[in-house]
């Protein structure tokens, strides 16, 4: 539909200005001057025009998002796939879409499913990107009363949320980490089929992981019989688990509701990282503690202590290599005994308390506060432990450089203050895990891992959230390691195994999901130590592990190759 072309003649023009009424602050001319820009400015030259860009806040969407919305608005009819891969930007497609169907009064109300630890960062970004009057739920009497609610899925699918969910229509459906629906027997699957919903969207960059019916699971949810019976698109289209067959008709099926922007497709190149690692050199005091609780970690291995001690054992062993504060709690914790609130330690305990009493200066404080007044810019530095942040927060107020904390225990309110803190006051934001889920710190390009989680998954979540969409700067990642200690196995395992910190690597879930452990990797890592006699038992086990990890690694890529020429069609043009 092409614009209509505003035409007034003279007589008319004249007429106007003869009748308008005379304004002290305005002659009539200026006044219709005014309504007639007003009146340009309201022209859409054709449907696929995005009347929301106009109305964005302190950020310009890239090429293939705007392609994307109007996709999805146009050849679509609001209900899509939205299938990019790792990092181009799904949460701005959506709330594209949104805003688009906002404006032009098509939506009035909405409900945004995400995982509950990324609750508040779509509602922040929702909100301040698109001006959205987007609100987190927190109560029950929100179903009713809200418009456009953000919320977990875990919630919403459970009583008596539910019930109100499901009593409701809503104009426009949003889910992230659509992945998590694949298998139509779960009940994230069957809440969300029940949903009513006019448009709705599915945010996920895995559309098909390990078997073809997810894909069928995810198309069906939002055009049933699209790809036909469950029963036809056996036969039609699976010659095996992840194998299909009549490619190109499924492809021509599938582009119909999904569409998937790919980084070789050149929408978008990432800054670079760029990793150094910190040797510490632990003092003579230091040190001694550190032997001194591997020993007692040994001996009380070959003396028969139950596992889950001693695995707490190994917990407190990198609490060592984290600070003195942190291993101190921890030890009277694990060996607090007595009647009658007495507290009795045994003389091994007491051995070690008194080890931790010698160590005055810790090495790895003082590196970091080193390396931050060496890089003068905003840092975030990632520890484990709270007692550690609380250490980090009182040296580097001693130094005068300004901190603030960020933890899993902060209200939310308190969470935006401290970020907005460190956005426009701080120079250092110390966080703990919490730090590494659900928030963006695009403006920040520097990360010293104080402490490394044994947790590739939680790694990558660190690094992710400052090496990300929008980041206009390399990135600098600093890994602290203590020489000698179990930290060095660790980050020798992570940097030179598994490459966990120079390149982005992608489906990291579906990686560690593929090794098929008996147990998660932190724990298979924590036997490793344990067991293992030596450092050198320690290094070579670790190697079995790490070659593991590659070979899972390799095999998800494959599988992902395969997906992409599966679904190469579904892209947008």
């Amino acid at each position: 539909m092409k614009s209509v072309p505003i035409r007034m003649d003279r007589r008319w023009l004249n007429t106007f200005q003869n009748h308008m009424e005379t304004d002290s602050g305005w002659s009539t001319w200026e006044r219709f001057q005014l309504a007639l820009e007003a009146a340009e400015s309201q022209i859409i030259p054709d449907f696929d025009t995005l009347q929301c860009l106009r109305s964005l806040q302190g950020f310009e969407p890239l090429p293939h998002q705007i392609k994307t919305a109007r996709r999805v608005l146009g050849d679509m009819r609001g209900r899509a796939i939205l299938a990019d891969e790792v990092g181009l930007g799904k949460t701005i497609e959506a709330g594209l879409i949104l805003k688009e169907y906002m404006i032009r009064g098509l939506v009035k109300n909405a409900l945004i499913l995400v995982p509950s630890s990324l609750v508040l960062q779509w509602t922040r970004e929702l909100n301040q990107k698109f001006q959205i009057p987007a609100v987190a739920h927190k109560k029950e009497w929100m179903w009713d009363h809200c418009d456009l609610l953000v919320a977990s899925i875990d919630t919403a699918k459970r009583n008596p949320h539910r019930s109100k969910v499901l009593s409701k229509h809503y104009d426009l459906l949003i889910v992230d980490e659509a992945h998590k629906l694949k298998n139509r027997r779960t009940k994230n699957w069957q809440f969300i089929n029940e949903l009513q919903k006019k448009y709705a969207l599915l945010l996920t960059a895995t559309p098909v992981q390990n078997d073809l019916h997810e894909l069928y699971n995810l198309v069906t949810l939002l055009k049933p019989g699209q790809l036909g019976q469950q029963t036809a698109f056996s036969t039609n289209y699976v010659a095996g688990k992840r194998k299909p067959k009549n490619e190109a008709q499924l492809r021509k099926e599938v582009q119909q509701v999904m569409i998937r922007n790919k980084r070789s497709d050149g929408h978008i190149s990432f800054t670079e990282r760029k990793v150094q690692t910190i040797p510490i050199t632990l003092s003579p005091p230091e040190r001694e503690l550190y032997e001194g609780i591997t020993r007692f970690i040994r001996d009380q291995y070959r003396q028969g202590m139950g596992l889950k001690n001693l695995l707490s054992l190994i917990t407190l062993q990198k609490e060592v290599c984290s600070s003195r504060d942190a291993a101190f709690l921890t030890l009277f914790k694990l060996f607090q005994k007595g009647e009658q609130g007495k507290e009795e330690l045994s003389p091994e305990v007491h051995h070690l308390v008194d080890l931790l009493r010698r160590v005055k200066q810790q090495s790895k404080v003082e590196k970091a506060i080193q390396l931050i007044q060496s890089i003068d810019e905003k840092v975030i530095l990632f520890t484990e432990y709270r007692a550690t942040q609380d250490l980090l927060l009182r040296s580097l107020t001693a130094k005068k450089i300004p901190a603030v904390p960020y933890r899993g225990g902060f209200q939310r309110n308190k969470k935006d203050w401290m970020m907005e803190l460190f956005r426009n006051r701080a120079q250092v934001m110390v966080a703990t895990e919490a730090g590494g889920e659900g928030v963006n710190l695009q403006f920040c390009h520097h990360i010293i891992n104080y402490d490394l989680p044994w947790n590739p998954m939680r790694v990558e979540q660190r690094i992710g959230r400052v090496h990300r969409l929008g980041q206009t700067k390399d990135v600098t990642i600093y890994n602290f390691a203590t020489a000698d200690t179990i930290e060095d196995h660790i980050l020798w395992l992570l940097h030179e195994k598994i490459d966990m910190f120079r390149t982005v690597i992608g489906d990291l879930e579906t990686i560690l999901e593929q090794l098929e452990l008996k147990e998660g990797v932190e724990q298979n890592l924590k036997r490793i130590m344990l067991e293992s006699g030596d450092d050198e038992e320690i290094r070579h086990r670790l190697t079995g592990l790490g070659d593991h990890i590659r070979r899972a690694r390799e095999e998800v890529e494959t599988e992902n190759h395969r997906r992409d020429v599966l679904l190469d069609g579904t892209q947008s043009s």
